[in-house]
């Protein structure tokens, strides 16, 4: 057994009350019953008040209740090291494990989590995003604990594990006590980082806060005297010996043994010697210790200390420059002064992992007792030997951020493969580090831009202003590789996008597409810029855009992904625009003739949702579902678990918002926003789902819950400068108007139209203003509201969507003269009837059954509103009808799937030319466009879809 295990099995005083709460914890853990389960326990102090060797007491404890111990610590050196504590945690337990037993276990988020954990080379492709990978993480730690229950995890030194595995953990701990598992954290409180502020919390079953450790008492520290040295210490030498250490069990346990080595009785007419030996374990003292043992065990003991935790002795006497007896006599004399421990081992059920320094106090002094020049000397030969030790770029990156520029092109390239490393495994920040590292060496001239780039890339997410100014620092940089330039003008592009500043976008890429002279890279970046400029919301010659945009597009075959898409940019401008739907329709079919990526390494997902969005408006819901299930799918094999998912789940909730099916909508639309929360308030991800998430609820009748939610999320002016769907302004105004403040939502409305009318968009389809404000003036100005209603029915007819015509005849209907609405209100509920729009056919029923006063249609609506859960007008229909002395339909059970009839009808529908008549709506024919997700004239490929997923 070494002296390392003796001395942490040594029996510890004053700590009765923590083991007692540990003893009770893994009683909790470990024992049967209901109330078996989990716990997070903290124990806080500052270095030296035994939180060590506490743990390793908890450690051994709960190995003899067989449970299975996940330990880490964290270290003063490898802060800077990603995922440095997670690989200590769950490596161990997977690294013995073959390639292929690891897929079958963790499935899709082997290539996520995998390189993060240091189980498999990262892959080449998109990275995941931080998010992402924190759920991979989540789910990989859950996986271990359910399958080897129970476990304990114990972090020691928390305050310095790596920002990445901190973070991480401090979000999962809340998880333990619905888990198997007690997880363990010590740290020093003063040095705790912010974003580990859960362990200050303790969300636990008692509510227990964390346990502060206090120092030893005058009778504790006397305990350890005479347990050390004989029960003859007098009661002098024991209170002296308090006295020098105030208390601190480290430097008491320290003491008695220089005491011991030293031969000194513990007689009062000592105690005055004890000042000295205690100075001698810290600052000066213990350098002069240090230094008394020879210059090679100096150097080795320095050498320690750069390198940090768990350390080679082969790697150590390397740095040092000292050979291997000479290496093995400076440890066995590190170890003899109490320096040095042999092992990271604490228990025999854990295997020794290389030399460590009996305290972190004591590796600390070291640390910064080494001179200067010489420590960033030792970092420089550090990395040096752990890339030759076959460790790679990211171990020996860390050592590199230490060390002073001297223009080394070694030093560049090992920064460069490390910082790409970790941007591939999720940890974008380590990569920024090292990039900008890199380029203070500095790179070769011509190497420059490249670097400048990459530190682009690497810091897009969580710098981007930063971004901006490294991306335009490369395009000012001489260099001739025209690839390489494409590239930073496209992410240029995209960070000053994304950071709502779009027109800046657009020029950036006109600058560059006016000087590109290869057709191929100038048709590239003019993609580029039609994207950017199809989300500006304040571009200024819009029309002008969509000719220049459909004159190209026109031309374009679809050969290959570039050209794919600026077709499906045209098929956007179009449905904008309100060109008939067969338009939309031909373009977007052009690009998804073959299969079309939303995670591709080089390109936003944009162009693709928007490829999809289209068959929502051109009434082909169904079709966008199936794209969007893929998209989806995409992300989550890709790890993007952020804004991409955010941004995929709101969208789909707005489809299911179009078809009338409320209920999954408003629950996906919270998902997205629980995502977007995570992204930022008022970031474009956030708008998308706090608009999406407030038509719902409109829909579903809840005014009031709208309303705080919109106040909570601060949903208000000043609007995005980017496009949202739908559009951010107009769901304010319906908000305002629903809540009866008709005047404020009169001028919302009307800077709606200020702003999308000299851009060309006109499709009440995709933005419906004119129907909210001619509803907003129809009590004060009813022509005004007459004029803007019919305006409205003629765009929904140009644009051919049965569902955009139906809601245009029902508003126009709402503010037509009374002679005028039920001729109006039958073609709306005969063309909603035929299309997948459930929600507005049960408005239109319900507007045409309250004017007829017809019983039957005024059922109808009630049924229909009850099956898309719109709460809100199934209770205004109902009591018309019960005032009308008509029976309250009952409740028959929803079926979602088609049934063999409506397959049939659809079949049958398909088959005949025949339209129906105004008169005389196909009920079972609606419910199979509700299904299936289409309009009439979709009804072949959906059934086409359907047949394909039911074998």
């Amino acid at each position: 057994m070494t002296d390392h295990r003796m001395r942490i099995r040594r029996t510890m005083v004053e700590r009765d009350a923590e083991l007692a709460i540990v003893d009770e914890a893994l009683d909790q853990l470990t024992g049967p019953g209901p109330e078996a389960g989990g716990a997070l326990l903290a124990f806080s102090g500052p270095a030296g008040l035994g939180k060590t060797t506490l743990l390793a007491e908890l450690r051994r404890r709960a190995h003899a209740r067989s449970c299975t111990v996940l330990a880490a610590r964290g270290g003063e050196q490898e802060q800077s090291q990603p995922f440095h504590v997670a690989r200590q945690l769950i490596q161990p337990q997977l690294a013995s494990t073959s390639e292929q037993e690891l897929r079958a276990a963790l499935g899709g988020w082997y290539s996520i989590v995998g390189p993060a954990l240091g189980l498999c080379a990262p892959e080449q492709g998109p990275p995941p995003d931080p998010q992402g990978l924190r759920d991979g993480l989540d789910w990989v730690l859950t996986h271990l604990v359910v399958k080897r229950a129970p476990v304990t995890l114990v972090l020691d030194d928390a305050h310095w594990a790596d920002p990445e595995s901190l973070s991480w953990l401090a979000a999962f701990a809340p998880r333990a006590e619905h888990l198997p598992l007690l997880l363990v954290v010590a740290y020093r409180p003063d040095e705790l980082p912010a974003h580990a502020d859960a362990f200050r919390t303790l969300p636990g079953r008692a509510g227990q806060a964390p346990l502060p450790l206090a120092p030893l008492t005058p009778a504790a520290v006397a305990a350890l005297v005479r347990d050390a040295l004989g029960d003859h210490a007098d009661d002098a030498f024991c209170q002296e010996a308090w006295a020098v250490t105030t208390g601190n069990p480290f430097e008491a346990v320290e003491l008695t043994a220089k005491v011991r080595g030293r031969g000194l009785r513990p007689v009062e007419e000592n105690a005055p010697q004890l000042a000295d030996l205690a100075a001698a374990q810290r600052g000066s003292g213990l350098v002069a210790r240090l230094e008394r043992l020879g210059p090679s065990t100096v150097r080795f003991a320095w050498a320690c200390a750069v390198l940090g935790t768990a350390i080679p002795q082969d790697i150590a006497a390397r740095v040092a420059a000292l050979g291997t007896e000479e290496a093995a006599g400076a440890t066995t004399r590190l170890r003899d002064a109490r320096i040095l421990s042999a092992a990271g081992s604490t228990s025999d059920h854990e295997p020794e992992t290389g030399l460590e320094f009996v305290h972190p106090l004591i590796a600390t002094g070291i640390y910064r007792a080494i001179p200067d020049a010489l420590r960033v000397a030792l970092h420089g030969k550090a990395a040096a030997a752990v890339v030759d030790a076959g460790l790679g770029s990211s171990a020996a990156a860390r050592h590199l951020l230490e060390t002073h520029p001297e223009n080394d092109p070694w030093v560049v390239r090992t920064l460069r493969e490390a910082a790409g490393e970790n941007l591939r495994a999720g940890a974008p920040d380590a990569a920024r580090r090292q990039l900008a590292r890199a380029l203070r060496e500095p790179p070769d001239f011509d190497e420059r831009a490249a670097v400048l780039y990459e530190l682009g890339c690497a810091s897009l997410l969580t710098e981007p202003a930063n971004t901006v100014n490294h991306l335009r620092a490369a395009l000012a940089e001489p260099f001739d590789d025209p690839t390489l330039r494409q590239g930073i003008v496209i992410r240029l592009a995209q960070v000053l996008a994304h950071s709502d500043r779009l027109a800046e976008a657009s020029e950036s890429l006109a600058r560059e597409i006016a000087q590109t002279p290869d057709v191929r890279a100038r048709l590239r970046l003019q993609s580029e810029q039609f994207m950017w400029d199809a989300f500006n919301a304040a571009e200024t010659d819009s029309p002008a855009r969509s000719r220049r945009l459909a004159r190209l597009a026109d031309r374009l075959t679809g050969r290959d992904l570039t050209e794919r898409y600026v077709i499906a940019l045209r098929a956007w401008d179009a449905c904008l625009r309100g060109e008939p739907v067969d338009v939309v329709l031909h373009h977007a079919g052009r690009v998804l003739e073959r299969p079309f990526s939303w995670a591709h390494e080089d390109r936003g997902f944009e162009v693709p949702v928007l490829a999809a969005m289209v068959h929502m408006y051109a009434d082909r819901p169904g079709r966008a579902e199936e794209l969007f299930e893929a998209g989806t799918a995409e992300f989550e094999r890709q790890g993007w678990r952020g804004a991409h998912l955010s941004f995929a789940y709101s969208l789909r909730a707005y489809i299911r918002y179009r078809r009338g099916r409320l209920v999954e909508a408003e629950e996906l639309a919270r998902s997205g926003l629980r995502l977007a929360e995570r992204v930022g308030r008022r970031t474009p991800v956030h708008w998308y789902a706090i608009a999406i998430l407030l038509t719902t609820l409109l829909a579903r009748g809840r005014v009031d819950e709208a309303w705080e939610l919109a106040q909570e999320h601060e949903f208000s002016a000043p609007f995005p400068a980017a496009v949202v769907f739908p559009d951010s302004q107009t769901v304010y105004a319906e908000l305002l108007l629903a809540r009866g403040e008709v005047r404020a939502a009169v001028a919302e409305l009307e800077a709606v139209d200020r702003r999308l009318t000299p851009r060309g968009i006109q499709n009440p389809a995709w933005c419906p203003w004119q129907l909210h404000l001619a509803r907003a003036v129809a009590a004060d100005d009813p022509q005004r509201a007459r004029t803007l209603a019919a305006d409205a029915v003629r765009r929904a007819r140009a644009f051919g969507a049965p569902s955009a015509i139906g809601q245009a005849l029902r508003v126009a209907a709402e503010v037509a003269a009374p002679q005028d609405r039920t001729t109006l209100l039958r073609e709306a509920v005969t063309l909603l009837s035929a299309s997948p729009a459930g929600y507005e056919l049960a408005r239109a029923l319900a507007a045409l059954g309250y004017g007829l006063r017809d019983a039957d249609l005024l059922t109808a609506a009630v049924v229909t509103a009850r099956e898309c859960g719109a709460d809100g007008l199934v209770e205004e229909a109902t009591e018309i009808l019960t005032g009308m002395g008509g029976a309250l339909p009952a409740a028959p059970p929803r079926a979602d799937w088609v049934t063999e009839e409506e397959i049939r009808a659809a079949d049958l529908a398909v088959r005949s030319e025949k339209e129906p008549e105004p008169a005389s709506p196909d009920w079972v024919l609606s419910a199979a466009c509700r299904k299936l997700g289409t309009d009439r004239s979709g009804l072949r490929a959906a059934l086409e879809a359907f047949a394909r997923s039911s074998t």
